[in-house]
């Protein structure tokens, strides 16, 4: 049987990075150097000692607060490898959640610019005593040599990422830019951290550290995007999805036009707190618009599934963990659809959701699939949350989370991406992109095959873990997040997706910072499990065995 040569694809999708929001795509597709100017195979935060530290006898407070946080760190400085906690930490946030815990989280500065991939965070129980603090701090005592003061101006830093990343001259979005300071290749370099964004037919979602001395690029990488007023009045209508299926109760806002014709568009303004869930045809640049109510031609199809399902996915995480929307503020939910010719794969890039239409072949359009949805949506959860870097561990941890929650919500099978499978596909034997039971079922891209055990195939143990470099697929995001999502699924066995969400999406929100690796977040996940159902309950025994069973143990 002749294999085609979309099936080297994989499932894939994008957050933020260190305050900015990045865009992920959910398929990996044919194997492409980014244009990087270093293809290094290993990034540089060897300085930043990862902290997991949990308080058997408690220290109790007045109240749970930044001060008492610092507190609790400079006296403990040394065990925490932290040099002066009043001095080098800033409160970056404090969230209190419905335990009663309060988890406060840190940056590490120096002269007020953050330090790239530290972060602590010190949790404390109702009682206001410290039960745990986690996170990773840098050590490198060349950040204290470190000329602080910027000679390259925040413009021009922005203009040399633009031309590093061959970004199209005219941009949507304005490009966003921080100062830090950024360890690469053994150095530490005082950076302008450039965010780019835009669509065109090699979409981006660049993050492009520009020396802010020299002017140089230090190191960038793909991550990987107003509403015209009208007068609007919600309305319930109906549509038809790429499967056929009747989208019944479909939320949609009838507008008047000028003289007596009235148009309907997918614009879903009916949840109080929300901005809205607005789904756009990518060609027209125009909300999906219709005549009638009823959305039921095959043009349509796309939209109706991309609206129906941002609305699916919106509940799962307002009724099951009280969110209100990607950022919990209420951020409106925008889809675009239709995009690109021929194109297999779908992304978040920071600010909305993408997908293509497919071949027809391999692929039918991305939008049907509701596994889909919530994976790309999970993205901005993480992008607004723990905010895991895209490359190596942390970046496979980001997709993985996307992947868990997109099976969660679309709760029919461990498959993920099975609606979105073309008939090609189907006959070929990829019947779906990823499997959370037996991550083994699929083969990935011919080119990561020399950096595994040589089976070709999906990990599902850390014996199977592949040391890709970081052209090939970030270091492998998409192919080692398999090995968390195989441990998720074992321990789903066990105590079914309900509880498997409550404790996965407690250690994203309050656990996990940007550069945690697998060992760090089976501490914090397996910690998360015992906050919600007690030490040596059934679920944190399940949480543990599921990492257990894929070689990710207790140290």
């Amino acid at each position: 049987m002749k294999m085609r040569k979309a099936t080297s694809v994989v499932l894939a999708s994008t957050l933020i990075l260190g305050g900015f929001q990045t865009s992920h795509a959910l398929i990996q597709g044919d194997v492409q150097a980014p244009n990087v100017m270093a293809q290094q195979q290993t990034k540089d935060f060897k300085d930043h000692v990862p902290i997991f530290v949990k308080e058997m006898q408690k220290e109790r407070f007045s109240k749970s607060s930044v001060k008492n946080a610092k507190a609790y760190l400079n006296k403990h400085k040394d065990k925490l490898n932290i040099e002066s906690a009043q001095q080098e930490l800033q409160a970056k946030n404090v969230e209190k959640d419905e335990l009663g815990m309060t988890h406060i989280r840190f940056n590490q500065e120096k002269n007020g610019i953050p330090i790239e991939g530290t972060e602590v965070i010190v949790h404390f129980n109702k009682q206001n005593e410290v039960v745990a603090a986690n996170g990773h701090v840098s050590q490198d005592t060349d950040v204290n040599q470190l000329n602080t003061n910027p000679k390259l101006s925040e413009g021009k830093a922005i203009d040399i990422a633009k031309t590093s990343v061959e970004a199209p001259d005219q941009l949507k979005y304005e490009p966003r830019s921080e100062l830090v300071i950024y360890p690469f290749e053994g150095e530490q370099y005082l950076a302008h951290k450039v965010n780019v964004t835009f669509l065109s037919d090699e979409p981006g979602n660049w993050f492009v550290y520009v020396d802010a001395h020299t002017g140089e690029v230090i190191d960038q990488f793909n991550a990987l995007h107003p509403l015209e007023e009208y007068k609007m009045e919600d309305h319930t209508g109906v549509g038809t999805g790429v499967h056929g299926e009747l989208r019944g109760d479909l939320h949609m806002s009838r507008v008047k036009a000028d003289g007596d014709s009235t148009h309907f568009m997918l614009a879903d303004h009916s949840h109080e707190g929300l901005e809205g869930i607005l789904t756009y045809d990518y060609k027209t640049g125009e909300l999906v618009t219709n005549n009638s109510a009823a959305f039921n031609s095959e043009e349509d199809a796309p939209g109706v599934d991309a609206h129906y399902n941002s609305e699916q996915v919106y509940d799962y995480y307002k009724e099951e963990h009280d969110r209100n929307s990607l950022d919990d503020e209420g951020m409106a939910i925008v889809s675009y659809v239709n995009f690109g010719n021929n194109y297999n794969n779908a992304f978040w890039n920071g600010r909305n959701m993408t997908y293509g239409n497919g071949d027809g072949d391999f692929m039918v359009p991305l939008s049907a699939g509701l596994d889909v949805a919530a994976h790309e949506m999970t993205h901005g959860v993480i992008s607004n949350t723990a905010n895991l870097v895209y490359r190596g561990q942390s970046g496979a941890l980001n997709e993985s989370f996307a992947d868990i929650f997109g099976a969660i919500i679309d709760d029919e099978n461990w498959e993920l991406g099975e609606d979105i499978m073309g008939p090609g596909a189907v006959e070929d034997g990829r019947t779906a992109l990823r499997s959370l039971s037996d991550p083994s079922k699929f083969p990935v891209n011919e080119a990561y095959v020399p950096y595994g055990n040589g089976d070709g195939m999906y990990p599902s143990h850390m014996d199977e873990f592949y040391d890709l470099p970081w052209y090939l697929d970030n270091g492998g995001v998409h192919i080692n997040s398999s090995i968390i999502n195989h441990a998720a699924y074992l321990t789903a066995q066990e105590i079914g997706r309900e509880a498997l969400g409550n404790i996965y999406y407690r250690a994203l929100v309050h656990y996990l910072t940007p550069n945690s690796n697998f060992q760090e977040a089976r501490q914090v996940i397996v910690q998360s499990a015992i906050d919600l159902y007690g030490e040596g309950s059934e679920e944190a025994q399940a949480t543990a065995s599921g990492f257990d069973q894929v070689g990710i143990n207790e140290e």
